[in-house]
């Protein structure tokens, strides 16, 4: 039985990585990591909690990376340092400085769990999970942005290639400047194989045609949540297909959602996700889904 592969965004969310935020969070200089005015790093660690049982009661296994005050704070945003593929693991390179020394705690990790390394993005390219789409098996976008270049799409696409995969880039808007974490999964995010989540303004126009004529359903969240949220209403974690947990506090994006035929639990984010910019989705790297 396989413990690993995963070239799908929504199907059956088997395996996780995560890391629990502890005294890294405790002790985060809000202005050195850009953590907003909600921010409460007692009140966060709760919130995680909660959020962490509900991907439990999901039925997934949990492979824990250990916060042992090392200073890391956003390391809890597992989504990020690597990326899965149905081959093995890619060890990415973080485009955020503070986050430089993430990507090999993800290796070890993967190693001590008997996951292979399929390869590394390296030198001066970079990419974040979170610029990472599965459109389906064998095609991988990429947002292009202050997070992730084009070297680092260069790289993906020779490690995937290989084994049948195409690696598409596609432009990021500046929108709120580069010290702000725009991704392209702030602007999409998929919900089953064939519906998606997304903020129409800010979707690459070639990916939103290419989404298109792939026969994926396109539902759009409210422009007032997602300018609120700064993305964060998007930021939704698919369990299963059209099964999802998001942040509590955007009625509208959950409706349209419903709408759409998807079952969405919430959990308070207000310390944890909108303070620190980052959601279910982010707090997750998704190891194995079947």
């Amino acid at each position: 039985m396989s413990n690993f592969g995963c070239q799908s965004m929504s199907l059956p969310l088997q395996r996780v990585l995560m890391r629990a935020p502890q005294e890294s969070l405790l002790q985060a200089d809000p202005k050195q990591w850009h953590y907003g005015a909600t921010f409460n790093g007692a009140k966060a660690l709760e919130q995680y909690e909660v959020f962490r049982k509900l991907v439990v009661a999901c039925g997934t296994e949990i492979i824990h990376i250990q916060d042992h005050n090392d200073g890391l704070s956003d390391a809890m945003f597992t989504h990020d340092p690597s990326l899965m593929s149905d081959h093995g693991a890619i060890i990415l390179n973080m485009g955020k400085a503070l986050r430089k020394a993430e990507p090999a705690m993800h290796e070890l990790a993967y190693v001590n769990a008997g996951i292979p390394i399929l390869g590394r993005v390296e030198g001066k390219g970079s990419v974040e999970g979170g610029d990472c789409i599965w459109l389906d098996q064998t095609t991988l976008v990429v947002g292009r942005g202050f997070r992730s270049n084009q070297t680092g799409i260069d790289q993906l696409n020779a490690m995937l290639n290989p084994h049948g995969v195409k690696v598409l880039g596609f432009d990021l808007p500046v929108w709120q400047g580069s010290e702000a974490c725009l991704h392209l999964m702030s602007v999409i995010s998929p919900l089953a194989p064939k519906l998606a989540l997304i903020h129409a303004p800010l979707v690459p126009t070639a990916l939103y045609q290419l989404m298109q004529s792939m026969g994926i359903e396109l539902v759009e969240a409210p422009h007032d949540e997602f300018i609120a949220s700064s993305g964060l209403n998007l930021n939704v974690l698919p369990t299963s297909p059209s099964k999802c947990i998001m942040i509590e506090g955007f009625p509208h994006t959950k409706a349209v959602m419903e709408a759409a035929g998807c079952e969405v639990l919430t959990f308070s984010g207000d310390a944890l996700c909108i303070a620190c910019e980052g959601g279910p989705t982010c707090l997750t790297r998704p190891i194995y889904r079947a």
